[in-house]
């Protein structure tokens, strides 16, 4: 027995991800994301063009600009996935388009790994090279004036935007179960990081420590394979199916258990054990049951299948099969199985 689609709070949904109907609280979550990856895109795409015009020779100031233009992968990754997400289901596509978040989320992270690994190895060779980046001095407005702090300016306006935005998605990355929008925020957590850094690289330059500024990009873009690598190692799990995990990736997901809790209080459930499987923002659970006496009757099915439905939103795609012999592949969700990764 199986059932596709959820209800909104009190059958008002007033948004969906393909058959998934999002209650109002998600519903507003989701549109007040978009609007803020559209806000992120105007503002990062003005970073690039300020860090562009300010960067001068400086190493740090080129690996923050790079590093902002790769700020601009994720939102747009997140916009392209929950468009594609809405689509239904088509002969070809049975699970529906929920997986589109994933590919954004993998695309996102390889994009980071593959850039930063690039600028760790440009920030390495000019510190053994000892390359001395000159600032010089820019006449502006009638006041001729070091070039440096220029570069501060930039960096100050690129570290704000992301320093507020990145706080906004992350409660809302943890209501929508959304992967790619959380690991938008992290990278803009990083956005503000790599712009403190690059404002002391450029003030040891200053000072006169020439290997202050190769070293802050150094770290830069050692902090962007970080999060790449971290990213990519999600992305490529939740792609081989493994269980759903909460939308950080820190933990299996509660789901996962209270599937197995909800069966095993029905009067003619006497074991289960459950496959849940993480689609993007939706999961998809499968179900086996080892009945107490008779086969389950139709009701009963139904109403098992109810009953997982009415545990989250995010119990989209929900199959109940009676079973003899519970499959021994699934492990016992009470035998204490690893919590962390």
């Amino acid at each position: 027995m199986s059932r596709t689609g959820v209800s909104g709070e009190g059958g008002q949904g007033v948004g969906r991800f393909g058959h998934a109907e999002l209650p109002s609280r998600q519903a507003a979550a989701l549109k007040k994301a978009k609007r803020l990856e559209v806000i992120t895109l105007v503002f990062m795409a003005s970073a690039i063009a300020l860090v562009a015009a300010t960067m001068g020779s400086s190493q740090a100031m080129k690996t923050a600009w790079i590093e902002d233009m790769l700020a601009l992968v994720p939102p747009l990754a997140f916009l392209v996935a929950v468009r594609r997400a809405r689509k239904r289901p088509t002969a070809d596509h049975p699970y529906g388009f929920h997986r589109s978040t994933a590919i954004g989320h993998l695309t996102a992270s390889v994009a980071l790994l593959t850039v930063g690994l690039a600028l760790m190895y440009d920030a390495g060779t000019g510190l053994v090279r000892a390359e001395h980046p000159p600032i010089g001095t820019t006449h502006l407005l009638g006041q001729t004036f070091w070039s440096g702090w220029l570069m501060i300016g930039a960096m100050v306006y690129t570290g704000v935007g992301p320093f507020i935005l990145g706080r906004l998605k992350l409660p809302l990355a943890e209501e929508l179960h959304d992967k790619v929008l959380y690991a938008d925020a992290d990278m803009q957590k990083a956005d503000w990081m790599t712009a403190a850094g690059t404002i002391v690289g450029v003030l040891g330059i200053g000072i006169g420590l020439w290997w202050a500024d190769s070293g802050a990009a150094l770290l830069i873009s050692a902090s962007i394979v970080r999060d790449g690598w971290r990213n990519l190692r999600h992305a490529s799990s939740a792609l081989m199916d493994e269980r759903a995990r909460t939308y950080d990736d820190k933990h299996p997901h509660p789901l996962t258990r209270d599937v197995d809790a909800a069966l095993q209080r029905l009067a003619w459930v006497g074991d289960s054990r459950s496959r849940v499987r993480d689609q993007g923002h939706v999961f998809h659970v499968e179900a086996f049951v080892q009945p107490v006496g008779d086969a389950p009757s139709l009701d009963q099915l139904e109403d098992a299948v109810e009953a997982l439905r009415d545990l989250d939103w995010k119990v989209n795609d929900v199959v109940v099969m009676p079973v003899r012999d519970l499959p021994d592949t699934i492990p016992d969700p009470r035998a204490g199985q690893d919590e962390s990764k």
